[in-house]
């Protein structure tokens, strides 16, 4: 193999490991950070820098979380959630992961919505769970999961959970990222001010049916 050929695949590995670095999380550069509230926040815009306090300043309870002991606020379509991130929870700071618990009250959905910057790993705490994800090419990947077993949503692709039980449901879900970010498909079509037209035609609508959507979201 010619050294001009060597060295253009070792540039064209070295530009691909850099891109899958910048697409995630970047590693930590200490042991910990925990957010200095004297600093404040400052927002980027997938990004939320936390400034450090000082190591010596780290406690105990800066690395325990107990706001999870009981469900949150459930919404009108039964669904109650508690996103737990480095604002709320020092401890999560540079360490690249979140999580949230979810709660649906007996035929509740958590509608269709993806992560853009993270895999989510949902574990079912308690209860009957349909869930599942489509891939890009449109399969779907779905069946109910019990009680104890754990479904992977892979970064970026939708996906979808419905209490199929009698009883209300728990969740708890994990990301590799300390922003996930959510994008919920029902709002980001119909509530996010898309011209009618083009939702008439891109889903065979009525202006009527269009309207009732926006409503609901």
């Amino acid at each position: 193999m010619s050294p001009k050929l060597v060295l253009l695949l070792v540039t064209l590995s070295l530009h691909h490991h850099a891109h899958i670095t910048r697409a995630s999380d970047p590693d930590p550069i200490q042991d910990f950070c925990i957010p200095n509230p004297e600093f404040g926040v400052t927002k980027l815009a997938h990004l939320t820098i936390l400034p450090c306090k000082n190591s010596s300043e780290a406690t105990t309870d800066d690395f325990v979380f107990s706001g999870l002991k009981s469900a949150g606020n459930f919404s009108e379509s039964g669904l109650a959630t508690i996103p737990v991130n480095p604002i709320v929870f020092p401890g999560l700071n540079t360490l690249g992961m979140s999580f949230v618990r979810a709660d649906l009250e007996a035929g509740a959905v958590n509608p269709p919505h993806f992560h853009p910057r993270a895999t989510e790993i949902s574990y079912v705490v308690q209860g009957s769970v349909y869930s599942g994800f489509v891939d890009s090419s449109n399969r779907v990947f779905a069946r109910v999961i019990e009680q104890g077993e754990v479904m992977v949503f892979p970064r970026g692709l939708v996906h979808f959970q419905m209490n199929v039980g009698d009883k209300p449901a728990t969740v708890f879900g994990s990301f590799n990222g300390q922003n996930p970010g959510s994008q919920k498909i029902p709002s980001a079509i119909f509530g996010s001010g898309i011209e009618a037209e083009l939702l008439e035609k891109a889903f065979g609508l009525t202006p009527k049916q269009i309207r009732n959507n926006e409503e609901k979201i």
